[in-house]
């Protein structure tokens, strides 16, 4: 990572840090990006297939059937005041 990454990630998250917060960032990534670097080449992953998930995601796929699972009535047996099947609420702007 560097300066200018850092800079876009401020943008991008409306932060604003200190010259020793943004040194202290960089510091941290750089040496989990080094960690990472010694892993892969510690490890061979040659044949290895590269994966997003570790386990498979499936899409279920359903049939789309509109229901109405509450009549209007049932809703506003609850409402404090209705009419003609509206809600009557107190008026907010004069």
């Amino acid at each position: 990572m560097d300066r200018e990454i850092l800079r876009r990630l401020e943008l991008l998250n409306q932060l604003r840090l200190t010259e020793e917060e943004k040194q202290t960032f960089l510091e941290f990534f750089n040496s989990k990006k080094s960690n990472l670097e010694a892993l892969d080449n510690a490890v061979n992953t040659q044949n290895v297939e590269r994966m997003v998930h570790v386990m498979p995601v499936m899409t279920v796929v359903r049939e789309d059937v509109v229901k109405q699972p509450f009549s209007r009535d049932d809703l506003q047996r609850s409402a404090p005041e209705t009419d003609e099947g509206y809600w009557c609420v107190p008026r907010v702007v004069e």
